[in-house]
């Protein structure tokens, strides 16, 4: 257990580097078998992880530049623990349930490389290394949708990398500036998260160091108005690039805000509360609003996500125990749940290469196995109590709700609004009469299909109604930030909120 962190990032790479040397006709099988131990890794590492210790666990640390304070330093705890097991466990499921033939061996390879960069992110605790991750993980996803995607992909994978590149910049300053005042302030370089979380950073360097990290997690979550990449990155890829994107990569932006913006300028997060939750309120309902508008059922699925994910910013900058824990669980949840809406987006696709509503109807009757499983996941997706939804965005608006109580209420209404758009698209597409003569005749979900489907139905279920070991977990990483937070608020006024806002009620 004592290298499990680099084994986790680096085995996905290795045995991706190897498969250049399988032959095509077995790469899916070894792809699969590739993820599905990085899975295992992943669980090993939950069952060996001390649930009563918040801080981090298995830390690795070996200098590489240490003239500049630069080293390999890698750790994990409870907020990062359950979003690695969510990136191996997706990556699994996506190779599951791949049905690409086209240059399959490049996209198994593509889609392992990004796995690495993925559990990167969220082990990384040296800054520079976190950003080169950060960036890493921008060219599997550019390529696999430019490669593989729908007609208008070289667009779509354009944009997405223009719009998270350029808010990576503006994230690379704001380290290189972190960097440097550390520097100043003790007289040697460390870009070491836990060394810069012990640094008191002057309240007008906080503005606009938040401002520099704000935009490079707003592009990637993304939030309002930096969301337009999205629906054009989800409508032209393929499926298996859709899933990863929603599932895993959407969450590396509301990561960074929970590791980064809160703990190190608490300040600045507190001056910047109110802005953040209009851009939140905007995000939930303007987004809603827009995926009811949409025929294309990959966009209704987009335009959801990113209404989703406005709740998850919203419980993150609660600031108090229960909005950050179901912020956490939120991203989670959202993962289960738009990776398999996107993928059953994705089987329906490769029946009849169309993904429009008015294209279908009466479905339930034809493929039934099918429909239960849509209607399963859109129940969690719109927050149905006893499914995974329902815990995350519940937890994130109760904590916000003790901040203001009104923005709270507006936001709330994304659930109903998001009970409307997904009701409407599951009437047109799976009630009514068969019109289409090509629909009467589509088969069934396969046993492939399933195999990839039937666990994400099992975690709707199973953490919906019994989530208390993620959530008790995270709660006590997300107490230690919390007092970390406190002993950094340098105004009175920032120490009041906190306080206030900083109570858990000890039970969720």
């Amino acid at each position: 257990m004592e290298h499990i962190l680099s084994l986790l990032v680096f085995f996905p790479a290795m045995a991706g580097l190897l498969g250049f040397l399988v032959v095509k006709e077995s790469i899916r099988a070894y792809g699969i078998c590739v993820s599905a131990i990085e899975f295992v890794l992943s669980l090993i590492l939950w069952m060996v992880f001390d649930t009563s210790n918040p801080g981090y666990q298995f830390v690795e640390f070996f200098p590489f530049v240490p003239s500049y304070g630069m080293n390999y330093y890698l750790g994990v705890d409870g907020i990062s623990l359950f979003l690695i097991i969510l990136s191996t466990f997706i990556t699994m499921i996506a190779l599951i349930g791949l049905s690409i033939e086209k240059e399959i061996k490049n996209l198994v390879i593509t889609v392992l490389f990004l796995e690495m960069t993925m559990v990167g992110v969220f082990v990384i605790l040296d800054v520079v290394w976190f950003y080169a991750f950060w960036e890493l993980s921008l060219i599997p996803m550019l390529y696999i949708i430019g490669a593989w995607g729908s007609a208008n992909r070289m667009y779509a994978a354009i944009k997405f990398f223009l719009y998270t590149f350029s808010g990576s910049v503006l994230m690379l300053v704001g380290i290189l500036y972190m960097g440097y005042l550390y520097h100043d302030a003790t007289g040697i370089w460390s870009f070491a998260l836990p060394d810069w979380y012990a640094l008191q950073v002057p309240f007008d360097a906080q503005l606009w160091l938040f401002g520099a990290f704000f935009v490079g997690f707003a592009i990637k979550v993304p939030m309002f108005p930096f969301h337009t990449w999205l629906p054009y990155a989800h409508g032209q890829a393929p499926t298996i690039g859709s899933v990863i994107l929603a599932a895993v990569l959407l969450k590396m932006g509301s990561y960074g805000f929970v590791r980064f913006s809160l703990p190190l300028f608490p300040d600045a997060s507190v001056y910047f509360l109110i802005p953040v939750a209009i851009i939140c309120i905007i995000m939930v309902i303007y987004a809603a609003m827009i995926a009811y508008a949409q025929e294309d059922m990959k966009q209704v699925i987009a335009y959801s996500s990113i209404s989703h994910m406005g709740i998850v910013i919203l419980g993150t900058f609660a600031m108090n125990g229960e909005g950050i824990t179901g912020s956490i669980f939120l991203m989670l949840s959202h993962g289960i749940v738009s990776g398999a809406l996107f993928m059953l987006v994705g089987v329906i696709y490769d029946r009849r290469h169309t993904k429009m509503m008015k294209d279908f109807g009466g479905l339930a009757s034809v493929m039934p196995n099918f429909a239960t499983i849509y209607g399963i996941m859109l129940m969690a997706s719109v927050g149905l109590p006893l499914t995974v939804g329902f815990v995350g965005e519940f937890l994130s608006l109760a904590g916000f709700y003790r901040i203001n109580w009104v923005m709270t209420l507006l936001a709330g209404t994304g659930i109903i609004l998001g009970a409307v758009y997904m009701l409407v698209l599951y009437k047109k597409s799976f009630f009514g009469e068969v019109v289409h003569v090509e629909n009467k005749t589509l088969k069934d979900l396969n046993a492939k299909e399933l195999s990839a489907l039937i666990p994400l139905v099992a975690l709707v279920a199973v953490l919906g109604i019994y989530p208390k070991p993620i959530l008790t977990t995270i709660d006590a990483s997300v107490e230690k930030m919390l007092v970390l937070m406190d002993q950094k608020a340098l105004q009175d006024k920032t120490k009041e909120l906190l306080m206030k806002a900083n109570t858990i009620g000890g039970n969720h």
